[in-house]
């Protein structure tokens, strides 16, 4: 099928953008990175001379996601006008939202995004656009999977919105159409695989099967094992055994198992022995957390109980796990700069550091760095500021924020049955810091239901520093700082309900000021 587009660029994506909408449809361009899709609906919109009001309200609220705007909101707000928008993992949550919302409803008609759209949402794109079908990886530019191409191109024509719809693959040369067409649009799917595969998914189900008193004895555990669509695959029987066996040996050695066999048992007393969850292993069990992340945080703990108590070391602490990757990746030009930092802590660090040639250095450095912007972050930096230091977008911010708030609680549930009260203390007190991105003189003042981060530092700034503070300070003086409604709220948190107080009788209630409250 030829299409008939006006090429008014080299760049191919970008004329195809401006002919979907010369046609009346919508489409999707799906981009490599976050920086490119943002540079393409730029271009894009620059070309667009009209907007309307529903634009204009659309585009303020995308710029309003967050207290203080960052250049990323600027940037989607300058498109959004012109009913162009970006949309990737770097968004807020609320701005993906709306850009998802207010393309169903047609408002907005070209989205440039990364892959993140291409899975299990329904949009009206008439045009599924993919211009890179490669990506960067450990191991430098690779082609992605066939699955995830067809992903992509299954996002055009959706029968609840259109009767037919065109997937593109943009190519620049012959050789590279004729290539890319017997990968993608003549090549097979990939295999699915069990994700049981994958080390700690295994040995995270194994744990929970033991804790739940679904299976207890090995034999009982392989025969669970024996049904799954992991077991299909794998075929070896005592391969797969073997497997599980050494999970279950890692588990018992970091005491999260203990089993009933004795010392000297036969191999058939081995087979019969019952294996029991520890209470340590019920907990880790039940907060859904990777025992190997459990592991390590009970020797980081036990170390740091030794240890000064330092934010930093457990924020680092945090950003070792696997569950808080991808991290932040160490460039070439801040590496001495993150070097810095390790040697600066030392050995008060709670996570020891691998030897300088080991495979596990880099992503070492990468946890100092992730747990650099964590640190930050308590510190009071805006998103603005984290963008600017560690290209680290609001979208993303989020999430580690989340990831690492979750982690933090998960490491507290431990401590408590390690019963080393004062670790647990700090740890509560670095959790609500990491929740609210504040240092730790605001933590008495976010009891107050309605104050955040910045409220609190106003409060602060104005020697108001504590509950007693507040209910020392006068109403007026609180509404000057806060506003009026918070104020009196604020008032009514610490037992001093000012709105209930009788009306002076020599006044009408449209006199009554402030002050009167």
């Amino acid at each position: 099928m030829n299409l008939p587009i006006e090429n008014v660029s080299e760049n191919l994506a970008f004329n195809l953008a401006l002919d979907t909408l010369k046609i009346g449809k919508q489409a999707l361009i799906f981009m490599g990175t976050k920086n490119g899709a943002e540079k393409l609906a730029e271009e894009i919109a620059v070309k667009i001379k009209t907007s309307d009001d529903a634009l204009q309200k659309l585009a303020q609220e995308a710029l309003e996601s967050l207290p203080s705007p960052t250049k990323q909101c600027r940037r989607l707000n300058a498109c959004l006008k012109k009913g162009i928008a970006f949309h990737h993992a770097g968004l807020t949550a609320k701005q993906r939202s709306l850009i998802e919302e207010n393309f169903k409803k047609s408002v907005i008609k070209i989205i440039c995004c990364t892959p993140t759209l291409a899975i299990g949402i329904d949009l009206p794109a008439y045009r599924s656009i993919i211009k890179d079908l490669r990506r960067y990886t450990q191991h430098g530019m690779a082609f992605i999977p066939v699955l995830e191409y067809l992903q992509m191109a299954g996002r055009a024509g959706r029968p609840s919105y259109d009767k037919e719809g065109q997937a593109i693959i943009l190519a620049q040369t012959e050789s590279e159409k004729e290539q890319l067409t017997e990968q993608y649009i003549l090549g097979e799917p990939e295999s699915i695989q069990s994700k049981l595969a994958v080390e700690p998914v295994l040995r995270t189900y194994i744990l929970s099967l033991i804790a739940s008193s679904i299976v207890s004895t090995r034999q009982e555990i392989f025969g669970f094992f024996e049904k799954t669509f992991w077991a299909y695959q794998f075929r070896d029987r005592k391969q797969l055994e073997r497997k599980i066996g050494q999970m279950l040996e890692l588990l018992e050695e970091w005491g999260f198992l203990q089993d009933t066999k004795k010392e000297f048992a036969s191999a058939d007393e081995i087979d019969e022995a019952r294996f029991l969850a520890t209470p340590m292993g019920k907990r880790v069990s039940e907060l859904y957390l990777d025992p190997y992340t459990a592991h390590g945080f009970i020797l980081a703990m036990q170390k740091a109980s030794k240890k000064p108590l330092i934010d930093f070391c457990f924020l680092h602490m945090l950003s070792s796990t696997l569950e808080i990757r991808p991290l932040l990746r160490v460039k070439a030009k801040e590496y001495d700069a993150v070097n810095g930092i390790v040697n600066k802590f030392g050995t008060a660090l709670y996570i020891q550091e691998p030897n300088l040639y080991d495979e596990e250095y880099d992503e070492y450095l990468n946890a100092i760095k992730t747990a650099q912007f964590l640190k930050e972050w308590i510190e009071e930096k805006d998103e603005e500021y984290l963008l600017e230091s560690f290209s680290i977008r609001p979208g993303e911010i989020r999430s580690k924020i989340d990831l690492a708030d979750w982690l933090c609680y998960c490491a507290i549930e431990l401590g408590k049955l390690l019963e080393i009260n004062h670790v647990v203390k700090e740890l509560l007190k670095l959790r609500i810091r990491i929740q609210d991105g504040v240092k730790e003189e605001l933590i008495p003042l976010l009891k107050l239901k309605g104050i955040g981060r910045v409220r609190a530092r106003r409060l602060f700034k104005n020697g108001i520093k504590s509950i007693g503070d507040v209910a020392a300070s006068d109403v007026v003086a609180l509404g000057q700082i806060l506003g009026k409604a918070i104020a009196l709220d604020v008032k009514k948190q610490v037992g001093q309900d000012l709105e209930k107080e009788k009306v002076p009788e020599n006044k009408r209630k449209g006199q009554i000021s402030l002050g009167d409250y």
